[in-house]
């Protein structure tokens, strides 16, 4: 519950952000694209500091334990979403309204960027040999509930309020909802044990290391610039099929809100309902066989998502949203447990925090920037296919150059990762 409801608030904002944010909290002497270039930027801003976070809640998850690190990510995600629900627009507050929204981003980054770690070393860390991956996947699959959740309480104001009400105030329901969702997680967390590994790493203080951040960095540069890597396209594809997506649908095509709204629903659950089977098709043919063949059919998938986007109607585009998101949950089944299993287990929460979020920085956070100006130059989402596609060749290369941990003492179960 607590993946699915940070991943529901840090997606409200970027839904907010594509079709609410560019008219509330900037000045309407902006252009509509100046003004969704600015929004977006907000956005990127959430990514770039969510390595802080995962180095941050890294640090205390390997040295105090997963839960504190996992509980206090949550309360800082409660806090920041509830500030942005009650955030006066540009309309009152004038420059500074811009200023403290991109503040309480931050704080939405930081927060996610330290609790993706630990929720997939609870999942991970908990399962029996030959599960991992099969229990990772409840981890990940947080994104797409949190994804569909959001999109649904945007669906729902925006069809039960008229356009100025919705401007005005109906927007800043869901994330009302949305904070108190995850105090809701945050007390159920604090019931959740430490997790068997952490605990039998516990037991043998000499080994905890005193900076798990440092340590890590300077033993496995190497492996962390490799994940960046492997993670590139999940990130940037994700983010290009739905807030770029969405707001390039409703702003310049004139496809409705509602509409696309329920498109990217529709993917959430099937990316969902892929992510299973694809975790567990890990724990028996690999990690990295199958993430490939995720990244293969991601691919292959760019050239129809973007024709029948293109088309501008309404049914073709919702199917090419729903279809893209789906095939990509073929790669994020299996990352959890293929980052986890990259790193020894007393440097696991920095390790693996640290390659994905580098990687959503410089993949997820700046795609739709990169994607609405790509469309503003040329006018063709054949130069967006094109973007991710080089995504992706990086990723094919990366993921070749990801090895199998070392052979380092495990105090939690074996390391050998099904690579």
């Amino acid at each position: 519950m607590a993946q699915s409801t940070e991943w529901f608030d840090f997606f409200l904002y970027t839904t907010a952000a594509a079709i609410v944010f560019p008219t509330v909290f900037f000045s309407a002497a902006f252009s509509p694209l100046a003004a969704t270039l600015s929004s977006f930027a907000t956005v990127s801003v959430g990514f770039v500091v969510r390595p802080i976070g995962g180095a941050l809640f890294g640090h205390f998850g390997d040295s105090r334990g997963r839960k504190p690190a996992l509980v206090v990510a949550l309360l800082l995600m409660a806090a920041s979403t509830l500030l942005i629900a009650v955030l006066p627009g540009f309309a009152t507050l004038g420059l500074a309204a811009p200023v403290l929204l991109t503040l309480l981003r931050v704080l939405q980054g930081l927060a996610l960027g330290g609790q993706w770690g630990g929720a997939v070393l609870v999942a991970t860390e908990y399962a029996p040999p030959g599960k991992r991956g099969a229990y990772s996947a409840w981890a990940q699959v947080g994104l797409p509930i949190g994804l569909a959740l959001s999109s649904g309480a945007f669906l729902v104001v925006v069809g039960l309020f008229d356009p100025t009400a919705f401007l005005v105030w109906g927007w800043r329901i869901p994330f009302v909802i949305g904070g108190l969702l995850v105090l809701a997680a945050l007390a159920m967390q604090l019931r959740l044990q430490e997790t068997p590994a952490f605990r039998n790493l516990a037991a043998q203080a000499t080994t905890v290391p005193r900076s798990p951040v440092i340590e890590v960095v300077r033993r496995y540069p190497g492996r962390i610039l490799v994940t960046v890597g492997v993670f590139l396209v999940v990130g940037g594809s994700f983010y290009v099929i739905t807030t770029g997506t969405l707001a390039y649908a409703t702003g310049t095509l004139g496809i409705g809100r509602q509409t696309m709204l329920l498109a990217i629903i529709a993917g959430a659950a099937l990316m969902a309902v892929v992510i299973f089977p694809a975790a567990s098709a890990s724990d028996r043919y690999g990690r990295r066989r199958v993430f490939a063949v995720g990244v293969l059919v991601s691919l292959a998938s760019l050239v129809p998502f973007a024709a029948l986007v293109g088309t501008g109607d309404p049914l073709l585009a919702g199917i090419g949203v729903a279809m893209a998101m789906g095939l990509g949950g073929i790669m994020y089944g299996p990352t959890a447990v293929m980052f986890s299993e990259s790193f020894p287990v007393r440097l696991r929460y920095s390790g693996a925090s640290l390659g994905y979020q580098v990687s959503n920085v410089v993949g997820g956070g700046i795609a739709p920037l990169i994607m609405t100006s790509l469309l503003a130059a040329t006018g063709s989402l054949l130069s967006v296919v094109l973007y991710v596609a080089v995504m992706g060749v990086i990723t094919l290369i990366s993921l070749r150059l990801l090895g199998a941990p070392d052979a380092e003492p495990d105090p939690g179960g074996t390391l050998a990762a099904a690579t």
